[in-house]
């Protein structure tokens, strides 16, 4: 993810997702955010579809036919969409995202249709990370953008200039703290999630990154919508530990 080469924006958190190729790595805060971001949601795809992403690692890949068709059957139980994108031809990512915002919609059923993980709890927002990061390594740059709030404004990027920040990533894999409280002020929750970030570049460049990430979801005010209550990337702060 992440180029000698890269700068990422502390303050809007683009420390950790969109690494520009011309800028060396963060040392601290950057200053004024980017302008804001075009608006863009993961695809959906429908059974027997491939997903149109050049590049994209499918989940059928990532785990094998038997795992990922057993992610998407768990999908397709929770999901509440027509067309909903449990299919082993997309990411991972992209299908345990589905299955986040499945469980989240039904509450207090949540746990007899299968799902283990509060997502509305602090681990549900470590699982956001994880999301992030695996839809990263499957160049489902979408789903990944999708993670950041406002669909991806929160990132301070556009979708065309957030892909692009990884061109040169071969893979990234990142550790999770323990998650802090979660705390609420005028409406809305905040947790902070520790991480360790190590990348490789395609020149097979090594690089860690230590930090944390903010998420912030709405807390369930009159009004709010299912996808104010999930949680969001809102911010980040990454410093180069090598």
């Amino acid at each position: 993810m992440i180029r000698s080469a890269v700068l990422l924006s502390i303050t809007l958190a683009l420390a950790a997702c969109g690494l520009a190729p011309s800028a060396p790595p963060p040392s601290g805060p950057e200053a004024a955010p980017s302008p804001p971001a075009t608006a863009v949601k993961s695809p959906s795809v429908d059974a027997g579809e491939a997903p149109p992403s050049t590049g994209l690692i499918s989940c059928e890949t990532q785990l094998g036919v038997g795992p990922a068709r057993t992610l998407a059957d768990q999908c397709r139980n929770v999901s509440p969409a027509t067309r909903p994108p449990c299919n082993i031809a997309n990411s991972c990512a992209l299908i345990r995202d589905e299955i986040a915002r499945g469980c989240g919609l039904l509450g207090d059923d949540a746990a007899r249709a299968g799902c283990a993980v509060d997502p509305r709890g602090a681990e549900g927002a470590a699982d956001v990370v994880r999301r992030y990061y695996e839809a990263l390594n499957a160049r489902d740059y979408a789903t990944a953008y999708s993670q950041w709030r406002a669909d991806g404004e929160g990132s301070g990027k556009t979708f065309a200039d957030f892909s692009a920040g990884f061109a040169h990533t071969r893979s990234t894999v990142v550790t999770l703290g323990s998650a802090g409280d979660v705390e609420g002020a005028a409406g809305s929750l905040y947790v902070t999630i520790p991480v360790t970030v190590d990348a490789v570049l395609d020149d097979g460049t090594r690089q860690r990154f230590k930090g944390s990430y903010d998420l912030r979801r709405v807390n369930g005010v009159d009004g709010a919508t299912p996808e104010q209550l999930r949680w969001k990337l809102a911010s980040a702060t990454l410093k180069s530990a090598d």
